[in-house]
């Protein structure tokens, strides 16, 4: 039974007036504990993700860097054939971008968590998932690596002892071997159904597969994606069933800074 947890969403995930899904982010910041900021290269520009980090401050929400492949047209859902080296340089590339930006808005950043298909490349390559771990803890090794428990990139995290946080998706199917199904078009989902799916993932520990097998799910965050087709309904009625549910709602960061100060 959990009774306190990071609930993140991708936030910024729009490029100059073109718009990605529903476009509410500004709501959806009154919901989540911590928001995956694009980074450019699957969506977002400079203007965006300097507005995404004061959005996120004013509403006291912790931020991460969300890199994705080089693919506006197929929003960094397509995978692309590229060698370890240029996957690991084009994060390094997005995620300065965005630190800057949070720097300059004094604002620390929490993590990183790769977007799409470099996410489920990352959990299945084991030498660019390697690199990248070993590049992430030269790079600042306090810096959260946002990923899926038992993926390639988090067994190669906890090798080299550095921060994870695993992640339950509130609004993806799962299959038996505890992996997402991978998904270009979501269709819209019920509400309640998703909120109580989060819940019980909470309480038990455990999801319902495609197949229909009970398997147990390790996680630190839940997350929804804010280009899900109603993502506003579903992380406002999640958020109101944890708070049911009598579990808090906090980010990585601000827990460790609660425990900082009262073990002082």
């Amino acid at each position: 039974m959990k009774y306190e947890i990071d609930l993140n969403s991708d936030m910024g995930e729009n490029v100059g007036p073109w718009k990605i899904g529903d476009d509410v982010d500004k709501e959806i910041m009154n919901y989540i504990s911590s928001a995956n900021i694009a980074t450019g290269f699957h969506a977002g520009d400079p203007n965006i993700m300097r507005h995404t980090i004061e959005l996120a401050k004013y509403h006291q929400v912790a931020v991460g860097a969300h890199p994705g492949f080089r693919d506006f047209v197929g929003f960094g859902r397509r995978h692309i054939n590229v060698q370890p080296h240029e996957i690991v340089n084009d994060i390094i590339y997005q995620i300065g971008a965005l630190r800057e930006f949070s720097r300059l808005s004094v604002l620390p950043l929490q993590h990183v968590k790769p977007h799409g298909a470099l996410y489920m490349h990352l959990a299945r390559d084991r030498d660019a998932a390697r690199l990248f771990v070993e590049t992430l803890h030269r790079l600042d090794p306090t810096l959260r690596l946002y990923c899926m428990h038992g993926s390639m990139v988090w067994q190669e995290a906890v090798a080299l002892q550095h921060p994870v946080i695993c992640e339950f998706y509130g609004d993806r199917e799962y299959d038996v071997s505890g992996s997402i199904v991978f998904t270009r078009r979501v269709e819209a989902l019920d509400p309640q159904h998703v909120a109580a799916r989060v819940v019980r993932a909470c309480r038990e520990g455990k999801v319902t597969t495609v197949e229909g097998m009970e398997i147990n799910i390790e996680f630190d965050s839940i997350c929804i994606h804010s280009d899900t087709p109603g993502a506003l309904a579903l992380i406002k009625q999640t958020r109101e069933a944890l708070a049911e549910a009598n579990i808090q709602v906090c980010s990585p960061l601000r827990r460790y800074l609660s425990e900082s100060v009262i073990n002082k």
